[in-house]
């Protein structure tokens, strides 16, 4: 958990996090060890259980890192109340589990997630990094 809240908090000091927030990441934690159980995956570390990802050559691994920082620090730009909901649906919780977990109606989380992900959308532009053209 405290590996999640390193990662989730990125510089800020896990001391400086309000309860509630540690609260909600100790409930995800074990609900993912429950889902890892039921499914039979492996359940020794609290770490998320993905695919393996193919083979990225070192130029497009530093790509990555680098859009993944971006994408980061963009994040930190929206709104302190839109942050939560959107740093979740980028690491895969659904809208409906996110409501749960944070204790909002479904069209709150509706609501933040939609007007954060335009935020984020509007940031990265600004940063010169949007979809792909053919």
């Amino acid at each position: 958990m405290r590996i999640r809240l390193w990662n989730a908090r990125g510089s800020e000091q896990i001391s400086e996090t309000g309860t509630s927030y540690v609260y909600k990441t100790a409930a995800s934690a074990a609900l993912d060890l429950i889902r890892r159980r039921r499914s039979g995956l492996p359940t020794e570390s609290l770490d998320v259980v993905d695919a393996p990802a193919p083979a990225l050559d070192p130029e497009q691994s530093l790509a990555a890192t680098e859009l993944g920082r971006a994408v980061d620090a963009a994040v930190d730009t929206i709104p302190a109340s839109r942050r939560p909901v959107v740093r979740m649906y980028l690491m895969g919780y659904p809208r409906e589990e996110i409501a749960a977990l944070m204790g909002w109606t479904e069209a709150k989380t509706r609501n933040l997630l939609y007007r954060g992900l335009a935020d984020l959308r509007e940031a990265l532009t600004a940063r010169g990094i949007g979809p792909r053209t053919a």
